[in-house]
């Protein structure tokens, strides 16, 4: 399968589909849980907590802002291949980020519920055919295609794994 067709992406998500390497998004996803599931083994207990700046997220939340997102977008993508032509509205990522609580969340049970929404989203990409893959549908007013949003999921985390690894550790 080729990677996606950028014509087809608002712009804003290009930056996040340019940081995924591959063209055969169940393979990038299979592979990425790997590499990121290792990451977050390495990072240092009193780094979870931690922020760079006043007015940033802890890494804790940071891990939390990625599940989020990612069931968000997998929700996009499963209408998209359903041909539900509703359009999806945004989501305000502070708003979820300040309604998480995830001060009062254990590491280990974000990493599993990291696990969990990864593995549903592998099985939901690997039960895409082409013609699901290529279904276009329109979420924040922009139109944007199936095959797009599973590189927009592997895209925002190594974009946050690398913000991560930059200014936090």
């Amino acid at each position: 399968m080729a990677r996606p067709d950028l014509t087809r992406v608002p712009e804003y998500y290009h930056k996040y589909i340019d940081q995924v390497e591959g063209d055969d998004i169940t393979k990038v996803f299979k592979s990425q849980t790997k590499s990121f599931l290792k990451f977050l083994d390495e990072i240092p207990r009193k780094k979870r907590d931690y922020k760079y700046a006043e007015d940033k997220w802890t890494i804790k939340e940071v891990l939390q802002h990625i599940i989020d997102t990612e069931r968000v977008f997998a929700y996009r993508a499963l209408c998209f291949a359903r041909k539900d032509a509703t359009p999806l509205p945004s989501f305000d990522e502070n708003t979820y980020a300040a309604s998480a609580k995830v001060e009062n969340r254990k590491w280990k049970d974000l990493v599993e519920e990291f696990m969990a929404v990864r593995r549903s989203t592998e099985i939901m990409f690997n039960s895409f055919d082409e013609e699901q893959m290529e279904t276009s549908g329109t979420a924040s007013g922009k139109s944007m295609y199936v095959l797009a949003v599973g590189y927009i999921i592997a895209g925002h985390a190594n974009h946050h794994i690398n913000i991560t690894k930059e200014r936090y550790l």
